[in-house]
């Protein structure tokens, strides 16, 4: 209850109660009391407050550009092996990596060492529970991939450089007290050390960034290899067939586990992509909250409810077996032989078209349902919702770089295979998709939780000064009393019903629609009211999530028909096209695991 006083609202009883109001309108409201010029009281800024807030600003620009520069220096050792530059091998890769961990060890281990004498402010909105969860379960997968990279150094050790066995336990020791750091510390709001606390953050950001493009590279390679062997059952022997291999020059025993590890690697990798990037974004978010004022809006809890969503669940876990089912298949089918492979790439055409137009259709009912419901929205200062904005839409864009590419590829090639055309209507759907998933999401994750909304509502009316606007609109009064709300006898006062008051009688036409636009959605009719309206978006939250780990399953682990089809390679040439696909498929990949989280903070919150 926000306490009754100066500055702060009179309650509806209080303001049917008193006794200096008019007999046709509410008691005017005292005016504000500004304080004098020159006063202790005064909101004018201080000076020695302004000057405190540049050293400030100075350290986020200077740590900033530290990590922008570590981040630089990272890509070039990854491109310089990559394209095998004369002089840069793995292990000074590895090397770089390891000092880098082995860097923001030392940090959060201080970090953890000083923060135990101390309390710190938290930010509610940072690290939730199931973000911590999810990040939990794929460090685990991590760890388990790092123990198969000690087995592959161990069955090839007569071959390897020592950096690639140190790397592995360094990396498991890493993500081990990266998770404890995280799950103790992510809603951190730091107020001391703080230019020493962002240069450390901003560090283990771009430390784990660089691990996420390492693994992105090692993955991409493998794919690159399987992709090439595919070209050629396609039919596509004008492209250059050059086979990018880095299988150790010597023998591991025993060879059938040597080949087990090695491929249980790359099966592994996408867990380990996923992990890197979600810990990096915690971190940011952890360096955003540096020195931070701390508003006084209290964040609701958000709680998971399973009732009422069985459409949603049951059409979700049927796309998601159709997912598993596509993915197993075109596996077995693509690469084999040509009829075989084309029967893939139809097949998988075929399945995404359907999911896409169903998915845009949930999300256009979803926008719906808020534009007739215009419920308030939430501007609060909040990085963790921003951050999850941002990378909505930028990571969006890597998909959508791809799916402009594949039209562009059909409408300007010479020759097209039938299958071909069905790419056409699926790169169109892409793009529209996440257009309107995106959409939804933002605005759904901006929405005020509904008890507030209300409770705010009632304030704006409540306050309302006896000034030029003297009546409200008669329409708000087909609210009924609630039960126990009974006004006194011979009280002009309207009751306040489902949290929307309303004062006096209808003015002119003006005053009333001055009066319906100040209170908004709250004295009109509103499509399906109240928990059949929740039901509905869960259910739409629920599909949307399910369905985008569905989308998520196929490129991560080795269904991408923008590789296998081969009408682009033809079009753009083989090389610069492999190199658009690199650059935008861990966006896209990582979009539908993140919209995937979203949903699940969008579910809870409804």
């Amino acid at each position: 209850m926000m306490p009754e006083g100066q500055g702060a609202p009179a309650s509806p009883q209080a303001f049917r109660s008193s006794p200096d109001r008019g007999s046709s309108g509410p008691a005017a409201c005292p005016p504000p009391q500004l304080p004098a010029p020159g006063s202790p009281e005064s909101p004018a800024p201080r000076r020695g407050a302004i000057r405190a807030s540049f050293p400030q600003k100075l350290a986020e620009a200077l740590s900033s550009q530290y990590g922008l520069n570590v981040f630089v220096a990272g890509l070039l050792f990854l491109l310089a092996w990559a394209v095998h530059a004369s002089g840069v091998g793995k292990s000074d890769l590895l090397c770089f990596l390891t000092a880098l961990m082995l860097l923001q060890l030392l940090w959060m281990l201080w970090y953890v060492g000083r923060s135990s004498a101390r309390r710190r402010l938290k930010d509610t909105h940072a690290g939730a529970r199931w973000l911590r969860g999810s990040i939990t379960l794929f460090a685990v997968i991590t760890i388990i991939l790092g123990c198969l990279k000690i087995g592959y150094f161990v069955g090839f050790s007569e071959c390897l450089s020592a950096t690639e066995g140190v790397f592995p336990v360094t990396h498991a020791v890493h993500t081990l007290l990266q998770v404890y750091f995280l799950w103790g510390h992510a809603k951190d709001i730091i107020q001391s050390f703080k230019t020493l606390e962002r240069f450390g953050v901003i560090h283990s950001v771009f430390t784990n960034l660089l691990l996420w493009a390492n693994s992105v590279l090692n993955e991409s390679k493998h794919q690159l290899n399987e992709h090439k062997e595919r070209l050629i059952t396609l039919g596509f022997g004008n492209i250059t067939i050059v086979l990018d291999d880095h299988t150790p020059p010597c023998n591991c025993t025993p060879p059938t586990l040597c080949s087990a590890i090695s491929h249980g690697i790359y099966y592994l990798y996408p867990f380990n992509i996923e992990y890197q990037i979600l810990a990096s974004t915690m971190l940011y978010v952890l360096w955003k909250n540096i020195g931070r004022k701390v508003d006084s809006h209290q964040h609701q809890k958000m709680q998971f409810r399973s009732h009422g969503v069985t459409l949603g669940s049951v059409l979700g876990l049927a796309a998601l077996a159709a997912t598993i089912g596509v993915v197993v298949v075109y596996l077995i089918w693509i690469g084999r032989s040509k009829p075989r492979s084309e029967s893939a790439l139809l097949m998988f055409y075929l399945y995404a078209i359907i999911l896409l137009i169903l998915m845009g259709a949930a999300g256009l009912a979803g926008i719906r349902i808020h534009r007739l419901d215009e419920q308030s929205l939430d501007e609060s200062k909040n990085p963790a919702r921003k951050l999850d904005a941002d990378l909505l839409v930028g990571t969006a864009s890597g998909s959508w770089l791809i799916s402009w590419g594949s039209i562009l590829a059909i409408l300007c090639a010479e020759s097209r295979p039938p299958y071909t055309w069905y790419n056409l209507p699926y790169s169109i759907l892409v793009v529209v998709e996440k257009y309107i998933q995106n959409l939804f999401i933002i605005e759904s994750i901006h929405r005020e939780p509904e008890k507030l909304s209300k409770d705010i509502r009632t304030l704006q009316v409540v306050t309302v000064c006896n000034g030029n606007a003297t009546s409200l609109p008669s329409s708000c009064f087909e609210s009924r009393p609630a039960a126990g709300d009974v006004a006194p006898q011979g009280s002009e006062m309207p009751h306040a019903a489902n949290g929307n008051m309303c004062l006096g009688e209808v003015g002119s036409k003006e005053e009333q629609k001055s009066w319906e636009g100040a209170l908004g959605p709250a004295c009109h009719p509103r499509f399906l009211q109240g928990n059949a309206q929740r039901r509905v978006l869960r259910n739409i939250a629920a599909f949307l999530f399910l369905c985008n780990i569905s989308l998520w399953i196929p490129p991560a682990f080795g269904c991408r028909p923008e590789y296998d089809n081969g009408l682009e390679e033809i079009v753009f040439g083989f090389e610069p096209w492999i190199i658009v696909v690199n650059l935008a498929m861990p966006f896209s990949i990582f979009y539908r695991m993140h919209a995937a989280a979203s949903l699940f903070e969008v579910y809870c919150k409804i």
